[in-house]
């Protein structure tokens, strides 16, 4: 049994497996006759532009487990699990626009690489080519969404999956999961010019789940019907996934936030410490602040949300959400969603798959990147 095996045993193995479904869906994805689609060039190097870069592929990944944990074919659930990549993709190009950020998966993020060709390419000035970079993100965001549904389609044109489980995912993630995740984004937005004090951690918890753990939920959810065969969301196995790929998509956002602030910004490939300036509510500062004197609470207040923050007065406020409590509340926090997941696990049949969903449970909290 894999749970007899040293966490790093576990890890390597997993990983393992995480790779050889990554280089399936980068395969699907790179297919010329999905490359020919997009014109001009700008638009079609920004819709590659992070596919190209890689990532964990975590979400295509649940998916192909969940639709192996059921009993299906992962082959068949191919066109999905790179949808989910592609619309996980045009959600991270426009969530760069609004944190204004210049990095991703170690590159540049795809309004920084495009206001850089504006000047270098057509010689725009700064501001135009400013302009320019966050257009060609928004447009290539905008086809990278419509790519997502059309890879969807493909379930029945190329797999001949019921056309009722098709048009159900189809519809599930151009509004359910697409409303939901945009609504977390906003709530996002305006958490982050709240008081703390007009906050608490629930409000916190439900908007992460909104803006990440929907789209983890859909995914394992997605799986589970088409390797079913079954439109029926309700039904004990997929409902089970669904559960429990929700909460674990929880505790990943809850993961993002501790890495945001004390991780590695190699292994990110993103920058650390942005959360802090963008004034980002998270559990860890809300428990913080709950912690917090007054002296403590006024310099946490002048820091937080100062896009003109130094980098000593960002290394004071993680010493102070690290002293307050802050970062071992949400690690903690993180732990308990993924408990709660793991008793949906009882539902699923033994087997392989079973045990990589488990695996992934724990990765989710134990990842460094």
């Amino acid at each position: 049994m894999m749970n007899n095996l040293t966490w790093a045993k576990q890890k390597e193995f997993f990983e393992n497996e995480l790779s050889r479904r990554e280089k399936r869906v980068q395969k699907y994805l790179m297919s010329s006759s999905y490359q020919n689609r997009f014109l001009p060039k700008h638009i079609h190097d920004a819709v590659y532009s992070y596919i190209r870069l890689g990532g964990k592929r975590l979400r295509p990944a649940i998916l192909l487990f969940s639709c192996g944990a059921v009993g299906g074919d992962e082959e068949k659930a191919l066109p999905a699990a790179a949808a989910v990549e592609v619309f996980h993709t045009w959600t991270l190009v426009h969530d760069d626009i609004i944190d204004n950020d210049k990095k991703r998966r170690g590159g540049a993020t795809v309004h920084e690489e495009f206001r850089k060709k504006a000047i270098t390419e057509f010689n725009y000035n700064e501001d135009y080519a400013k302009h320019y970079g966050m257009s060609l993100a928004m447009l290539a965001g905008d086809v990278q969404q419509g790519w997502a549904a059309s890879l969807l389609s493909e379930l029945y044109s190329k797999y001949n999956v019921d056309p009722g489980v098709v048009l159900y995912l189809i519809n599930d993630i151009e509004t359910s999961v697409l409303n939901t995740l945009v609504e977390g984004e906003t709530l996002d937005i305006q958490y982050s010019k709240s008081s703390i004090e007009s906050l608490d951690e629930n409000l916190i918890t439900k908007m992460l789940w909104k803006k990440t753990g929907v789209l983890y939920e859909f995914s394992g959810k997605a799986g589970a019907m088409i390797g079913l065969n079954t439109n029926n969301p309700n039904n004990t196995l997929v409902n089970a996934i669904s559960r429990f790929t929700s909460r674990c998509g929880t505790a990943f956002q809850l993961q993002d936030d501790i890495l945001g602030i004390v991780g590695d910004e190699e292994k990110l490939g993103k920058p650390v410490g942005s959360d802090i300036k963008e004034g980002k509510r998270t559990t860890i500062v809300y428990y913080a602040f709950k912690n917090a004197d007054k002296k403590q609470k006024e310099r946490l207040e002048c820091i937080l949300g100062n896009n003109n923050a130094t980098e000593e007065e960002i290394e004071e406020a993680v010493d102070l959400l690290r002293e307050l409590g802050g970062i071992e509340h949400t690690r903690a926090l993180a732990s308990s969603y993924i408990k709660d997941a793991s008793i949906y696990l009882k539902d699923i049949p033994e087997s392989g798959y079973k045990n990589l969903l488990s695996i992934w449970a724990d990765y989710m909290i134990k990842r460094e990147f």
